[in-house]
């Protein structure tokens, strides 16, 4: 699969395996499930978790491996941490396959028309929406653009930015070129915020 980054005019190719991803984002009903926390204080269980680190993330995953009697996929250390990729439990997507599932099989800017399938600036009177909300892609996953970006696995730019992660898929508060299938942003793994969540992810054959 061919990635690109419009920031500094890149294109790279890498091989995507079979894996599987959640069709909606991690909701605060199954965070505060697994973890005993609520971030942001939502009491609604269908919206996405937001409010979450990179770290957050991969200690979830870990933490949901375990109740589900699987091998956790890493070993946090610090800002970072170590993935054992023979392990069967839940993990981040690298954003390969996050881009692959978005697009399922399309190769636009968006896998439909924006209102249809996305939450976005001009549409979400200012606030995030419940999971499932809008038009799934040709694979059955929602909410892959707008709503709340997700984190993947990788760094973004080591050599310039550390260990700064990558986030995909746009938000609730983002217009509309900030929602589309190859848009590529960072932050540092420590980093919360209101319009950003996660989901997960396991080797193997597709969908959870």
């Amino acid at each position: 699969m061919t990635l690109s980054d419009r920031r500094t005019q890149t294109r790279w190719t890498t091989q995507v395996e079979p894996f599987r991803l959640g069709v909606v984002p991690v909701t605060q009903g199954l965070y505060a499930d697994i973890t005993g926390d609520r971030p942001g204080g939502s009491g609604r269980d269908d919206l996405p978790v937001t409010n979450v680190s990179w770290l957050d993330a991969v200690r979830f995953c870990n933490a949901l491996s375990r109740r589900e009697g699987l091998t956790p996929a890493y070993a946090p250390e610090g800002h970072t941490a170590e993935w054992d990729t023979s392990a069967d439990g839940y993990r981040l997507p690298t954003e390969a396959e996050w881009e692959r599932a978005c697009r399922a099989g399309t190769v636009g800017p968006r896998y439909g028309r924006l209102d249809d399938i996305a939450w976005h600036a001009g549409n979400a009177a200012e606030r995030i929406h419940p999971v499932g909300g809008k038009a799934p892609n040709a694979w059955g996953f929602h909410d892959m653009i707008g709503n709340a970006w997700d984190w993947c696995w990788d760094l973004y730019d080591p050599d310039v930015y550390g260990s700064y992660r990558v986030l995909r898929g746009g938000g609730w508060s983002d217009e509309h070129w900030s929602c589309r299938a190859s848009v590529r942003r960072r932050s540092h793994p420590t980093f919360r915020i209101d319009d950003v969540g996660f989901r997960v992810a396991r080797s193997g054959t597709p969908r959870l």
